[in-house]
């Protein structure tokens, strides 16, 4: 098999890494395609444990993220493809090199995951504690964690190669699939015969047959290894998920039907939706409710009635933790869910716009006074007088835009989440330890929680640094491209 050959599969790999994003995690919207700020384009994505990583067009890196230990921070320069790990990132330089960044390992310490091989490569791929490469030869080196001979690969060519949590497989120039490191589950065991791509996935791997059939091996915790009916274009193995490109460009996971259950909405169409713990909620466009997710004893999630959302129309519907809550179209408020703490118990009045969080429940009246109930340990059902056109309802602790169009926050603020900056927004979130606003002018301002990265809203080349209190990006670009969504 020739260097261009070699060259499509890899690419092949960086778009199916991208694809378990899309389809099930979706933080980061849409697969990255289009015209960044300053007409600069996003043409790959790649996640890790707690980062994110893009190459622009002009070969430049951009991540944001998790970056303790330094695997968001990439370097100048131009990349042909990038791989990111757990704690750890990994990019083909145009050069063929390859060079990585981060490093965190099992028990803390370095493992050897950035200490990259030299010579020229083709394509890599970085997994949990480890990296493999293919280089210029077709031959295979691995290196970082090797506890369990996941980075002793066998001699000889291969056309592609994945790197996993503690296994490798490698797609010989033959079409067969060959994999080294643990076996638990049998996820060595590659079936016979010939495939057109392999993807290493936490405990278990998958490959895609040149006729477009999906088969996967190993481990079988959540049904990753049921098979997958039908033709794909391509396939992409994660930690509790397969999910697969149809030739139709219909997307199909299989996964425990647990997990199913929250990741298939009913069929029809709808108005609003609003994800809660484990569950979701969507408002029909007939206005009634309907609420589904993995509400069980073996998802570990209790079920207390959240997701059985009361007949009637709805203007609005907030999905909590262990409890929704609507807002009827006569503007009166309804929860249902658990009962303690008082957060179903709903004042009575009219409501223009409502917020559900773990343990407390925030709603905007008509006369705009915002009114906060349930369990507010944090005093986060102190809410401040004035009259407010928005509310949203974090972890412990809540933001509301005034009628002036400046931010409030109060509650817990024990990384200063409740320290709105001044000046004026049109939109306000609360997370779990960090808030953020849009302001008037499109761009996008967070504060606090800097140690998480959640505070970086990311940008394109010139946002490489964190965003913190004060600084600014816009968000437009980013959304245009399909990266980051506001």
């Amino acid at each position: 098999m020739g260097s261009a050959a070699r060259r499509r599969l890899a690419a092949l790999a960086v778009v199916l890494a991208a694809l378990l994003l899309a389809a099930v995690v979706g933080i980061v919207g849409d697969l990255p395609h289009g015209q960044a700020e300053g007409g600069r384009e996003v043409t790959a994505i790649t996640v890790g444990g707690s980062h994110v990583c893009v190459l622009l067009d002009s070969g430049e890196v951009e991540c944001w993220g998790w970056n303790a230990y330094g695997e968001a921070s990439a370097p100048a320069g131009r990349f042909a493809a990038l791989s990111a790990g757990y704690q750890h990132t990994c990019g083909l330089r145009e050069s063929g090199e390859i060079e990585c960044w981060g490093g965190y390992a099992r028990g803390g310490g370095q493992a050897g995951q950035t200490d990259a091989p030299p010579g020229r490569f083709t394509a890599l791929s970085a997994g949990t504690w480890h990296n493999c490469g293919l280089r210029e030869s077709g031959e295979v080196a691995c290196w970082g964690s090797n506890v369990d001979g996941q980075t002793d690969a066998p001699p000889g060519r291969f056309a592609a190669v994945s790197a996993g949590s503690d296994h490798s497989c490698g797609l010989r120039e033959s079409g067969e699939v060959e994999c080294w490191g643990s076996n638990e589950g049998g996820r060595l065991d590659a079936p016979a015969g010939r495939f057109a791509a392999v993807n290493a996935g936490t405990r278990y791997s998958c490959g895609l047959r040149a006729s477009g059939a999906a088969e996967c091996w190993g481990l079988d915790e959540d049904g990753q290894t049921v098979a997958l009916e039908g033709r794909f274009r391509s396939i992409s193995a994660g930690g509790s998920y397969v999910c697969g490109v149809r030739e139709s460009g219909a997307i199909a996971c299989a996964m425990k039907s647990s997990y199913l259950l929250l990741a298939v909405p009913p069929a029809g169409r709808f108005r609003s939706v609003s994800a809660g713990w484990h569950f979701v909620c969507g408002v029909r466009e007939s206005g009634e409710v309907e609420c589904w997710g993995n509400l069980n004893m073996e998802a570990g999630v209790f079920d207390y009635g959240q997701a059985d959302a009361p007949s009637g129309g709805f203007a609005a519907v907030s999905a909590g933790g262990y409890h929704s809550c609507g807002l009827r179209e006569s503007g009166a408020v309804e929860c249902w869910g658990v009962g303690f703490d008082g957060k179903d118990d709903a004042p009575a009045g009219r409501f223009t716009a409502i917020s559900a969080a773990a343990y407390h429940t925030c709603g905007v009246r008509e006369s705009g006074a915002v009114e906060c109930w349930g369990l507010g340990l944090g005093g986060e059902d102190d809410a401040p007088a004035g009259q407010f056109s928005a509310v949203s309802a974090g972890s412990d602790h809540n933001c509301g835009l005034r009628l002036s169009g400046e931010a409030v926050c109060w509650g817990r603020s024990e990384f200063g989440e409740t320290n709105a900056p001044a000046g004026r927004f049109t939109a306000v979130s609360a997370g779990g330890y960090h808030s953020c606003g849009l302001r008037e002018s499109g761009e996008i301002e967070c504060w606090r929680d800097r140690v998480l990265g959640r505070q970086c809203v990311p940008g394109t080349a010139s946002a490489r640094r964190p965003l913190y209190v004060g600084q600014r990006r816009r968000a437009a670009h980013l959304r245009r491209a399909g990266v980051w969504r506001s």
